[in-house]
């Protein structure tokens, strides 16, 4: 290419700067750099000329080329002539100083190619812009920044010109009045400053060492004092800034005693700039720079400044911080910087004004004072060593602030202080302690700090304080060495106190660090040592509180874990016996809890293994004065438990069991008699506590405890006179109640654990008597009932712990308990007392838990006390009203009050029944049960039905298990029973259902248990019973009834004959229950009997059809339905033709009593098959529709169903609905299949009559709409009701599960839908296949186009199938398909094509002997003249493609050449599917290019090339993958092998593409292969220049790109650039984007062919 080639890509790309769009600024910007990689000298001057000639280019458009040299100059600045450099830096300094006006964007630019040119040209570039530099003469804005950038790119290169810089500028300084002009003037000076620093820096490095900086301290103290005392004043806030940044550095360079004569005002004035927020960080970083100056020069001046200077600084520290702000958190650093460059110097004066800071009561200056000393400790540690104890001393008042600021600024400050010694002094420990405390702080919140604000003005909460000091207070024992001796074992102090609870888990964590620590060092057997004075815990008290602690094991981050481990850590200590029991006991509660989680453990076996851990520690110390010391610690820390009442229960737990284990009696009794005196009755968790307390020492001291009981009982409590009140004086009558309770409570518990061979001659004297000497309360001699609620529980709860002792002892079965019935009798009164309306105590559950217990007890209640115990019960619990909350009557299991409270009450009552009902397991007793539950079963109220039926399955299925029967009895009241549930199994409730079904399950096995079968015996009918309850949630009649039907064969099948008889009283006498649905059961019994009545004269059929219809619009009842059904098939039995006559007559849509009606007729097969041969005449001998006119649609027609073939469509669907039909419809298998195929065919589009349309009849009786009717649904439902019950359930699956049928109601898409049924039936039902092609055949030549297509469809697709070759049908079907290609319809030639196409995949063998007759179809086809939507083309080629694999080669390449040049006007179709399919074509014609043919189809090949890679980017996904494929096929002849494996490996059609990079490599194979081809890709890629799609117009020109960047010198002469430039140049205005971006990219490229 020639150089004005070259200029005139650059131009072009240029001239498109003026282009709106970014990305094509930025892709323009890019190619002039590609263009400038290549030919840098040539595009730089290229560009001067441009900007040069193009003098009113406006600025935007400047600025992309000047930024595009900047990037040319930086990327080859080494290979840069000096000559091109000389011309850059002109036009620069022209372009920066062009417009005297501050053009920011465009200058800058400008300048910033100066810079870049400054790099290796300084002496160049200064000599330009020096000229621009003249004295007295005020600069460019931009001349002065480009010194400033200059002196910080190239340091070596500018600070030699900076002493005559600086003596030209200081005269300009009063010269410049604007604000901008004095900001640049200040960041010059700036980056001057630094620059020198930064050479005085690297002397040894620099070209002059020589240089000192005493050259430009007067040049620099000049220039500061115009800053400092012209400039700094200000208003401008800009400016001001500049000025502040400026003088940091510049103090540096000040002469030492100038910087010295200048603080006393420097200083002073750069804090007034404080009074301005917004520019703290600036004056800061400044501060912070003179500072480190004013301490080099070892300023004595500075002394007098540093009141001021502290106090501002304070200011700054203690203002509000927004750490979301970085600004202010880069003035925060700043500013602690200033503290430690003071620190060093003035550490006294420093502390001297910090530490009096701390005794303010202002929060901020506390946490900022707090701050600054975190800061000094950790950058000042050496001028900090002698002033530890002055520090530490000061820390008084912060550690009593109540503020979370503060104390996280302490927690902080505590940290710093533990890596530089000071916990170490004295006072350190005051500094622990405040740390365990705020470990102990409530962790209420997320663990996270807030991030939406500033933690200086979030309000922290005491969650984060803790979290903050957990983490510290780990970290300083585990990673601060010298902390060790410090902490251990002084943290053990605080283990005890309650108040630090939620401290524990983070201070065990510690503990066992530094114990591992301490055993590591050789002390492997250490133990706590008690010196004199000590305040260390003792090992009683350590034990007592750590095992209280872990019975709360989730609480406080899982706090019993590490509580375990270092108790284990600690036996030494504890006792030397340990070592053994704990090493083993210890790790396994650990594991335990570690297996769980706080919804799997049980809180009780927990506690139990914990008190088992005790009960084991005591025996293996084995040492009474111990115990008792330990006894003594529980009872001191009990009151410290006061405000934790689960932690306090277990406390008594632990005290019991110590007291079982200590063999001294008279501490044992004095500690009885100190836990009755102290305890605090009113709280629950407290009375439970104290009675298991007396209960566990009750083990081995049980006439301690019941004397210490009775003493008590004989104090003063129980007085009522205040003189003689004791220590219960103040106290009201509840409490005195709450007492009672108490003391009840406790008797219970001693009961429970007294040893078993004692208890029973307690009972009475010692515990019952006392029991009901506190309950029962007299006035004036007479017995008053108590209204408290907890005394009653505490009651009913001994009762049944004294029961429970009974049962255990081991002498329970000679045991006569005297005072059983006026127990029972108290517990009905309890029961009797409750509101029947509410429940809302636990009384009633936990009285007939109490009765439960009782009742198994000798002696045996009478008749009249049981049968009034159960109707107590029932009575109270069954009636209760239904909660308020919504229940979902038939949704599964009843959505009932499932609380806890109602579950329990209800269990408890079944308990109770069951525990009657085992004393007397006889027919006999189970009838005396049921008299009493037989009127809530009946009852008319729904929720009371259902209870009763649940407590009835509990009671027999409990019956059913415990029976044992030792001889066959009969079990005469079965039938009863039986048909006191059968009605229920339709109850309204879904939950009644499943529990009656139960009953009746539960009963017939206890049948057969009396007849003889063994227990384990399985009855399969019975067993059946069960897996009928998932069908009776479903609430559907019929459904129900069905079950029903079930139910009652089972029971007839099971009952005894004997039964029978009373069992149908019963089930007659159902028929009046209050819910009607249950009348459905008795019904089972009215089927059997109309099976027996006689035959209906011919005669009167219509009259009793219409009777029958008539009766069932008006019963509800199944029963009566069912038996109108039985009627109606026993007259077509007799009369088939005179039912189906009248049968048809009815009106249309068929409501639900006609529907019943037909389904009747298909219960027995050879009936049901005539009745569908007549109703086969019927759909096949009328017209199928009729053409109507319509007004409205002018001279356009209607088609509109006739009645009788609808009619007798709808009648084949209800009968062909019934399963039993199945037989029927097989034996007619073929004839429905084409008739109702047809029938389908025939009512797509077809509407119904108007008669029909207008009516809106609704069932009588039943209130239920019609549902709709539509002539081509019924006949699809029809068709899909025979394939279900014809044995091809597969068939109608597989259709559903493709969209068939509704493809089938469609006019557009019925032959898809035709064809998903063919597969389907090729796949499923292929035996079926002959006699249905001989029966529709005929149709190929019917008069209705509908039927011919359908007719078509379906052998099209059966040809797809391997069975039409099975069962010898290709032939006929093939002919058939050919011969529909003259058919006038169009769509019937397109299926027969495709038809004629299928046969690749169904009998490809056959494809190769009818080769010639396929291959003229599918050309006749793709030339089918009467085809304006290239349909039948369409379907050609696809059907071409198909069978290309099986053809003889000498077929096809006959017709190879024709073929591809006839289909390749379709790759460019508007229509996609068109371009698909022709593309595909071309891909399956390659295999047929070997040989004669191959030069010539290579050439359609690279024919085709462009357009198929281009295609790569269609819009449409399913063309792309077309392409990928043709691709493929077409690399193997293509004749290059990497072309080909990259085709191979990258066109997978699921995978994507990156299609630029593929573009890349294709083009450079291509290039390397086919280099002759250049011209010819290029120009084909040129016509795709006018595409319609843009992705495509934007492919092509990047195509073209890669070509060009691949192509090598040589051939690239094949191109006429020219051309190709003004096409390219014509397409960059193309209004899509990533077209001109494409494009520009190109242009770039083009620099390659130069």
């Amino acid at each position: 290419m020639s150089e004005s080639r070259v200029k005139r890509l650059a131009m072009t790309l240029m001239d498109a700067t003026t282009d709106k769009d970014p990305l094509v600024h930025e892709q323009i910007f890019s190619a002039l750099c590609y263009l400038g990689g290549a030919e840098p000298e040539e595009i730089l001057n290229a560009c001067e000329e441009y900007l040069r000639q193009h003098d009113k280019l406006a600025y935007p458009h400047r600025i992309i080329i000047l930024r595009a040299m900047e990037a040319v100059v930086r990327s080859n600045l080494a290979q840069l002539d000096k000559s091109t450099a000389k011309i850059v830096i002109f036009l620069a300094s022209n372009e920066m100083t062009k417009s005297k006006e501050i053009i920011f964007e465009w200058q800058q630019a400008a300048s910033n190619v100066l810079v870049a040119v400054g790099r290796r040209f300084i002496n160049k570039v200064m000599e330009e812009v020096l000229t621009k530099f003249q004295p007295g003469i005020l600069p460019h804005y931009f001349i002065v920044q480009t010194f400033a950038n200059l002196s910080m790119t190239n340091v070596f290169g500018m600070v030699p010109f900076l002493n005559s810089i600086l003596g030209t500028m200081l005269p300009m300084l009063g010269m410049a009045k604007q604000d901008n002009m004095r900001t640049v003037f200040c960041y010059a000076l700036q980056n001057f400053s630094e620059s020198i620093q930064e050479y005085m820096a690297n002397l040894d490095q620099a070209p002059d060492p020589t240089v000192r900086r005493d050259t430009f301290s007067n040049d620099i103290f000049s220039a500061y004092e115009f800053l400092f005392n012209s400039w700094l004043q200000t208003r401008e806030t800009k400016l001001r800034l500049a000025v502040v940044e400026a003088l940091g550095p510049m103090s540096h360079l000040l002469p030492s005693e100038k910087l010295e004569e200048q603080l006393p005002r420097l200083i002073p004035g750069i804090l007034t700039l404080y009074r301005k927020p917004a520019e703290a960080y600036y004056v800061s970083k400044s501060l912070c720079q003179i500072l480190e100056a004013a301490v080099n020069i070892g300023s004595r001046t500075l002394d007098t400044q540093l009141e001021a200077l502290l106090n501002a600084l304070q200011l700054q520290i203690c203002s509000p911080l927004d750490s979301s702000t970085p600004v202010q958190l880069k003035n925060h650093n700043e500013v602690l910087r200033c503290f430690t460059v003071l620190a060093s110097s003035f550490p006294d004066r420093l502390l001297g004004f910090l530490l009096p800071k701390l005794e303010s009561g202002n929060e901020r200056t506390r946490v900022g004072t707090l701050t600054i000393l975190r800061q000094i400790i950790n950058s000042a540690s050496s001028q900090m060593e002698i002033k530890k104890p002055f520090i530490l001393s000061s820390m008084k008042l912060p550690l009593q602030d109540n503020s979370n600021k503060v104390k996280r600024a302490v927690v902080q400050l505590i940290s710093a202080m533990a890596h530089h010694g000071y916990l170490e002094q004295p006072g350190g420990e005051a500094l622990i302690e405040f740390l365990v405390r705020q470990c102990a702080l409530p962790g209420d919140q997320p663990p996270q700090l807030p991030r939406r604000h500033s933690l200086e003005t979030e309000d922290l909460t005491d969650g984060h304080v803790r979290d903050i000091s957990v983490n510290t207070l780990f970290l300083i024992s585990t990673t601060v060495d010298r902390m060790a001796d410090v902490l251990w074992p002084y943290l053990l102090e605080f283990v005890i106190p309650i108040h630090l609870s939620n401290a524990l888990t983070p201070l065990c964590k510690s503990l066992i660090f530094l114990a591992a620590q301490r055993q590591e060092k050789d002390e492997p057997d250490f133990q706590l040592l008690y010196e004199a004075g000590a305040t260390l815990p003792t090992p009683h008290a350590l034990l007592a509180r750590l095992l209280v602690v872990s019975s709360q094991p989730y609480v406080g981050e899982g706090r019993a874990a590490a509580v375990l481990r270092l108790l284990n850590v600690l036996h030494l200590s504890v006792h030397k016996a340990l070592g053994p029991l704990w090493g083993k006991q210890i790790p396994a509660l650990v594991e335990h809890l570690e297996a769980n989680t706080k919804a799997s453990l049980s809180q009780k076996e927990w506690e139990d293994r914990l008190l088992k851990f005790l009960r084991q520690t005591l025996e293996a110390i084995s040492d009474t004065p111990w115990t008792s010391q330990l006894l003594l610690e529980m009872g001191r820390q009990l009151s410290s438990y006061n405000g934790s009442p689960l932690e306090k229960n277990f406390l008594y737990k632990c005290i019991g069991t110590a007291l079982s284990a200590c063999p001294n009696k008279d501490l044992v009794r004095k500690q009885l008699q100190e836990l009755l005196e102290t305890a605090r009755y009113q709280e629950e968790a407290e009375r439970e506590g104290l009675a298991s307390c007396l209960g566990l020492c009750a083990i081995s001291h049980l006439d301690e405890t019941l004397a210490k009981l009775e003493e008590f009982v004989k104090s003063d409590v129980f007085k009522k006179s205040a003189g003689l009140f004791s220590i219960f004086k103040d106290r009201s009558d509840n409490e005195v109640e709450k007492v009672k309770s108490t003391l009840i409570l406790c008797y219970g518990f001693v009961a429970k654990h007294a040893p078993k061979e004692l208890v029973l001659a307690r009972i009475d004297a010692d515990i019952l008597r006392n029991i009901f000497l506190y309950f029962n309360t007299k006035v004036l001699g007479i017995k008053v009932e108590t209204k408290d609620l907890m005394l009653k529980l505490c009651l009913i709860r001994s009762i049944c712990l004294i029961c429970q002792a009974i049962c255990n002892s081991t002498q329970s079965g000679d045991f006569t308990f005297s005072r059983k019935a006026e127990l029972v009798s108290q517990m009905m009164d309890f029961i009797k007392a409750e509101p029947p309306d509410s429940l809302r105590t636990p009384i009633r559950q936990k009285a007939m838990t109490a009765c439960m217990f009782l009742v198994v007890l000798e002696p045996p209640l009478s008749e009249a006390e049981k049968a009034e115990l159960v109707e107590t019960c029932l009575g109270s619990v069954l009636p209760l009203p239904l909660p308020d909350a919504p229940r979902e009557k038939d949704g599964g299991l009843e959505a009932e009050h499932k609380e806890p409270l109602w579950c329990d009450t209800l269990c408890a009552l079944k308990d109770l029944l069951k525990s009657i009902l085992h004393r007397h397991m006889t027919p006999h007793g189970l009838q005396t049960m049921f008299e009493h539950l037989s009127p809530w079963i009946k009852s008319a109220k729904e929720h009371e039905r259902e209870r009763g039926v649940e407590v009835s399955a509990a009671v027999l299925e409990f019956y059913r298990e415990k029976l044992n029967v030792n001889t066959v009895v009969p079990f005469y009241n079965v039938g009863l029973l039986i048909a006191l549930f059968a009605p229920r199994c339709t109850d309204s409730l879904a939950g009644t259902r499943q529990h009656a079904v139960n009953c009746v399950h539960s009963l017939l096995y206890i049948q057969l248990y009396y007849e003889g079968f063994a227990r384990d015996h399985k009855d399969e009918s019975l067993e059946k019973l069960k897996a009928l309850k998932t069908g009776l949630r479903d609430p559907d009649v019929n459904t129900l009834f069905q079950a029903c039907c079930n139910i009652a064969q089972v029971i007839a099948k099971r009952l005894p004959p004997d039964q029978l008889l009373s069992l149908l009283l019963s089930m007659l006498e159902g028929l009046a229950d209050p819910d009607k649905n249950c009348s459905r059961a008795a019904t089972v019994v009215v089927n059997s009997l109309l099976k027996e009545r006689g035959a209906v004269l011919l005669e009167k059929v219509p009259e009793i059809l219409a009777m029958v219809h008539s009766k069932l619009q008006e019963v509800e009842e199944e029963a009566v339905r069912k038996a109108a059904q039985q009627t109606v098939h026993i007259l077509a039995a007799q009369h088939k033709a005179a039912v189906v006559s009248s049968l048809l007559g009815n009106p249309l849509p068929l409501d639900s009593c006609s529907c019943l009606m037909w389904r009747a007729l298909a219960s027995e097969p050879p009936l049901a098959t005539q009745v569908l041969e007549l109703l086969l005449e019927k759909v096949n001998r009328d017209v199928p529709y009729k053409e109507n006119k319509s007004f409205l649609r002018g001279s356009c027609s209607e088609r509109v169903a006739t009645f009788f073939p609808l009619a007798a469509t709808c009648a084949l669907h209800e009968i062909m609905s019934v399963p039993e039909c199945g037989p029927a419809i097989v034996g007619l298998y073929a004839e429905l299949f084409v008739s109702l195929l047809l029938r389908v065919s025939c009512t797509v589009g077809v509407h119904l009559p108007k008669n029909m349309q207008s009516k809106e009849r609704k069932s009588a009786g039943r209130g239920q709409p019609l549902r709709p009717l539509d002539p081509c649904s019924s006949a699809v439902e029809t068709l899909k009701a025979m394939l279900t019950q014809g044995g091809s359930e597969e068939v109608a699956r597989a259709v559903s599960a493709s969209g068939g049928w509704e493809s089938l109601r469609s006019v557009e898409r019925h032959h898809d839908g035709v064809a998903v049924l063919a597969s389907a039936m090729a796949k499923h039902a292929g035996p079926k296949l002959p006699l249905i092609v001989k029966t529709l055949s005929p149709m190929l030549n019917s008069i209705y186009d509908s039927q011919r297509l359908t007719t078509t469809a379906f052998f099209a697709e059966l040809l797809s199938s391997n069975v039409v070759n099975d069962l010898v049908l290709l032939a006929s079907v093939m002919d058939s398909m050919t011969a529909r290609q003259r058919d006038p319809c169009t769509s019937v030639r397109m299926l027969a094509l495709r038809g004629l196409g299928n046969m690749a995949s169904g009998s490809p063998e056959k494809v190769r002997r009818h080769g010639a007759q396929l291959l003229a179809s599918m050309m006749n086809g793709m030339d089918d003249k009467d085809d304006p939507h290239s349909l039948v083309a369409l379907e050609a080629m696809g059907g071409l493609a198909k069978i290309l694999g099986f053809l003889e080669e000498r077929d096809v390449r006959s017709m190879l050449l024709h073929i591809a040049i006839r289909i390749r006007p379709f790759f460019d179709s508007e229509k996609h599917e068109l371009r698909r399919s022709s593309i595909l074509l071309f891909g399956h014609l390659t295999r047929f290019s070997a040989g004669s043919c191959e030069e010539a189809f290579f050439e359609q090949i690279l024919n085709g090339l462009v357009t198929l890679l281009l295609h790569l980017q269609d819009p449409k996904p399913e063309v792309v993958k077309a392409c990928k494929f043709a691709l493929r096929q077409c690399g193997p002849s293509m004749g290059c092998p990497v072309l080909c494996d990259m085709f191979q490996n990258h066109l997978h059609e699921d995978r994507s593409l990156h299609y630029g990079e593929f573009m890349n490599d294709v083009c450079k194979h291509l290039m390397q292969s086919y280099p002759d081809t250049l011209s010819r890709l290029v120009a084909t890629n040129l016509f795709y220049f006018k595409s319609n799609w843009p992705d495509i117009r934007a492919a092509a020109p990047m195509f073209v790109g890669f070509l060009v960047l691949h192509v090598d010198r040589e051939h690239s002469q094949q191109l006429d650039l020219d051309e190709l430039i003004a096409a390219l140049t014509v397409l960059l205005k193309d209004p899509v984007t990533a077209v001109r971006v494409k494009v520009a990219e190109t242009l770039g490229r083009l620099v390659r062919i130069a």
